[in-house]
Order: structure tokens, then sequence, then C-alpha cells
């Protein structure tokens, strides 16, 4: 099981498009004061206050993966499934294990970016199933930094995780090979 997360474990590399979006959300480099709404994007919203939305931690998972079966050549790209065989999750409200049998199908596409499409089971250490379904883009241009998020769908069974159900969810997949046959999934709930 992972150790205690929290969330500044989960600090973000900051990168050039990082640092100029936060400079631009807050406000650096512009003639408005920081406690004034963001400036519209167009004229046509003025009237709008611009939300810039923030995350929280919900949990990091490490989930277990079967050698990448190859699916054949489409006419968007190559296919190839990667079965799911395991895993744990953990986090500030919720921790268990990741049930065998989900897959992640993946689309190699001409570009060379990755669109992959997780379905799969988390099980909590009190037994309450929690359904995920994950799409991640993976893009690796050669002039800008490497690419890889996700956006999570999670439905759970009404009642202690019902909270759940109702939160719109980003992630981040990094690959934990060569050393073990697995990825590190972390969930962000945006707020």
């Amino acid at each position: 099981m992972p150790s205690k997360l929290d969330a500044s474990s989960f600090a973000p590399m900051p990168t050039r498009r990082r640092v100029l979006f936060a400079a631009a959300a807050a406000g650096v480099g512009t003639a408005h004061a920081a406690d004034e709404p963001a400036p519209p994007l167009t004229t046509t919203t003025a009237t709008i206050p611009m939300a810039v939305p923030s995350t929280e931690v919900v949990y990091e998972s490490v989930v277990d993966l079967a050698p990448t079966v190859q699916l054949g050549m489409s006419p968007l790209g190559q296919r190839r499934m990667v079965p799911i065989t395991g895993g744990t999750f953990e986090g500030p409200r919720l921790r268990g294990i990741v049930i065998p049998g989900g897959a992640d199908r993946q689309l190699v596409r001409r570009d060379g970016s990755v669109a992959l499409d997780a379905i799969y089971e988390l099980q909590t250490d009190d037994g309450v199933i929690i359904s995920v379904r994950n799409r991640v883009l993976s893009r690796r241009p050669k002039d800008a930094p490497a690419y890889v998020f996700s956006n999570i769908e999670l439905t759970a069974p009404e009642g202690r995780y019902g909270w759940l159900n109702d939160f719109v969810y980003v992630g981040t997949l990094n690959s934990l090979r060569p050393q073990r046959a697995a990825v590190v999934i972390r969930a962000f709930r945006v707020v």
C-alpha cells in the first residue's frame, strides 16, 4: 500500500506553460489589481467573471499491467490492449485495491500520440466497488514538454462514497517501467 498522501506530495513540476498560466491567473504582468476578476476572453463575455478551476487530491493508484496485446492497424493507427492485473490505491478519504480484470485499450495515432481508454474497478478496504473510466492523451512533441493528462470518470454506489459521483476528475499517468510493469495514476477532483 502506498504511504500516506497529502496534496503537497503531488505538486507538479513547473513548466513554462504552468508558470505562464499561473502568472495569468494571478494577474501578473497585467494592469489589473489582484482582487479584480480576470479580464474576459472576448467582449461578448465581458460581464461574466472567469472562474479558474483548482484541484484537490482524491487518490494515487499503482495499477499492475500484463504484457501488451497487439490488436492490429486501423485507419486511425495501431490498436493495442493492456490487461489490468491488480494494484492498490490510497487517498485522504479512501483506499483499497485495483480489481484484476479491467483493460486499457490504446490507439497509437499516426502522429505518434497515444489515446488510452481504461475501464476497471477499485475495491475500497471496506468492500465498496467504484467503477473507473480513465481516458488519457499522451503526446511527446519534439519541441515541447510531454503531455500526459486524463479525464477520469468515477462511479460509486450511494452511501459512504457517493460524493465521488458529484465531481469532475482529471489525472496524471506515469509509467513505472522497467522497474515494475505498472503505472501510477493520480486522480484530482476539480473544485
